[in-house]
């Protein structure tokens, strides 16, 4: 996990003052690292000025921040002398000295987040605990510290065993996985022994990790960004999407448990909730930082306010800002040292050199002065019309081979009774195509395989399914039943028949009930159904929508220069050549 940071302010001598500008508060960070440096950054912007207490005299805050004092956070002599500089204390990494900020706190510093909830955070037994106490969703844990104690954890918690040290684990260290009981006295040991404190969790299947930032302020007023997923490498964060692919109940459900854990805790900043979410559609806490956080990042670009903005905001008791997103879709990718020393610098500028030349991309260059392999030493944020759009570019950027089209989401289901359909319904998969839209293509039957169209139709929307196209002859009941189980916009192309020629096609689809609606297009006109779904998404789609333009002026140029060829050459001579 990415490190936290302290942050101080003082007041200033002889009283209060007039304010000039947003805050005459210094703010004082403990610890100068890559988030100490961009929280300078937004700190800059809004003219507050930030003092960095770090032991690296060339740490990547140093060279944004107002002031540098070189001294370690961890130092509770160090952390006292630096607090004189400052009006509130906060958390760059969270591995600081929490007795001094106890004792800072009980004379008068005000810290924030408070100490409390550093020392709670500082554990993860603790922290397990805590929340525990609080009712929050977690996995099974509980502490070891004897051969015996932690065999009798693998017979109650079964294999794999997730060992876990109490302090200083961030990052993938501080973890470790034992696979059989034979493991574990290795894994033990490689985590430093017992007396270094352990606990072990139940192994927890999930199906994605997910975060959430929450931002508190001092009058206790919260915000929340949007639920994002991050994907990991090696145990460390590797890619953020936002938003995440989820369901809006699961959504609702990882925001509030994210709430309520930081409503146990105490002071105002900005906090990282990461979770599980399990395939049984549960939601476990995973830990927390008091902090801003790597799953955050991307919000620089891709929301209203970021996380470093709103972490001062907080602090310094200014109006929370909107954490919505302001871009559609924004995918962050971690710079991770491939190799040491120059090789690795070399191949970190390489995909650097790439990014500059992708639209949407931003690269943040935390100027660490030594490369090591799985070192944090930078991050890209992209940001974009869809998520498609952004995992295309990231795929350019990382030069994956997409040529693979079964890769690639779709984003319209095109749907019908019977094979018999299929004449009419590839006239909309052709639009898809022309237009560049991934789309599936499938059978549905809302009479022969009522199951089947009851689990398509649910699942759509979770799958990243954004509009249905269905196709049906006779009795047409199926885009009316779709619609019923799906909050998906649905399209209907009604299928001519033998007997009644589409017409009773045409009307089942049109008398949907009050509360199901269906867009009904012309009697076998899946042409039309296929630019009706290009415009929805053209909509939340800058890209496609400027496809769609062209579309459409391409289509105005063929009808005048029809007309002018008619005015020309009169009305018998155009139809002769016609013919």
């Amino acid at each position: 996990m990415s490190r936290a940071v302290c942050v101080c302010v003082c007041s200033r001598p002889g009283g209060p003052s007039p304010v000039h500008g947003v805050s005459e508060t210094v703010v004082g960070v403990l610890g100068g690292g890559q988030l100490g440096k961009m929280l300078c950054q937004a700190a800059s912007q809004m003219g507050i000025k930030i003092a960095v207490l770090d032991p690296l005299q060339d740490c990547p805050a140093s060279s944004v921040c107002h002031e540098h004092v070189v001294g370690s956070f961890s130092d509770g002599d160090a952390v006292r002398e630096f607090s004189k500089r400052c009006g509130v204390l906060t958390v760059e990494i969270e591995h600081v000295d929490a007795v001094t900020l106890e004792k800072l706190e009980a004379q008068g510093v005000d810290c924030e987040p408070k100490a409390s909830t550093i020392s709670i955070i500082q554990d993860k037994y603790r922290q397990k605990r805590h929340f525990s106490k609080f009712g929050i969703p977690l996995p099974d844990f509980v502490e070891v510290d004897t051969s015996h104690s932690i065999e009798k954890a693998g017979e109650t918690f079964g294999y794999p065993l997730m060992v876990k040290s109490k302090r200083l684990a961030y990052d993938g260290r501080g973890n470790a996985v034992a696979h059989k009981k034979e493991d574990l006295s290795s894994v033990v040991a490689s985590l430093g022994g017992f007396e270094h404190g352990l606990y072990v969790e139940r192994w927890t299947t999930f199906v994605k990790e997910l975060s959430v930032i929450v931002a508190r302020s001092r009058d206790g007023s919260m915000v929340c960004y949007p639920v994002v997923e991050t994907v990991h490498r090696e145990n460390i964060c590797h890619v953020v999407e936002a938003p995440a692919e989820v369901s809006d109940k699961i959504k609702k459900l990882a925001t509030s448990v994210a709430e309520n854990a930081i409503k146990s805790l105490e002071g105002a900043g900005v906090f990282a909730v990461e979770l599980f979410l399990t395939e049984d559609d549960q939601i476990l806490l995973n830990e927390v930082a008091p902090r801003p956080h790597n799953s955050g990042h991307h919000t620089i670009e891709s929301c209203y306010t970021s996380q470093y903005e709103q972490h001062l905001r907080a602090i310094l008791g200014l109006p929370l800002g909107d954490p919505s997103m302001k871009a559609p879709a924004a995918i962050m990718y971690n710079i991770l040292g491939e190799d040491e020393g120059e090789a690795g610098f070399s191949l970190a500028h390489q995909l650097i050199r790439r990014a500059l030349n992708i639209p949407g991309a931003s690269v943040h260059w935390y100027a660490k002065p030594e490369m090591r392999k799985q070192r944090k030493m930078g991050h890209i944020t992209i940001v974009g019309p869809s998520k498609i759009s952004v995992k295309s570019c990231l795929d350019d950027l990382l030069q994956r081979n997409t040529s693979n089209p079964s890769k690639v989401s779709p984003r319209v289901a095109i749907i019908m009774g019977s094979q018999s359909d299929l004449d009419v319904m590839k006239d909309a998969e052709t639009v898809m195509k022309n237009f560049g839209i991934p789309c599936e293509l499938t059978i549905v039957s809302a009479h022969r395989t009522p199951e089947r169209m009851y689990d398509y139709a649910k699942s759509a929307k979770d799958r990243g399914l954004e509009v249905i196209i269905a196709g049906a002859g006779g009795a047409a009941h199926l885009p009316g039943m779709v619609a019923s189980l799906t909050p998906l916009p649905v399209i209907g192309v009604p299928i001519r028949t033998s007997s009644l020629s589409g017409l009773d096609s045409l009307l089942s689809i049109v008398q949907m009930p009050k509360g199901i609606p269906v867009a009904t297009l012309a009697i076998g006109n899946a042409e039309n159904a296929g630019l009706l779904a290009v415009r929805i998404l053209a909509k939340d789609d800058q890209e496609l929508s400027e496809r769609l333009a062209k579309y459409l002026d391409d289509l105005r140029d063929m009808v005048l220069e029809t007309a002018e060829r008619l005015e020309d050459l009169g009305s018998d001579e155009f139809l002769r050549r016609k013919d």
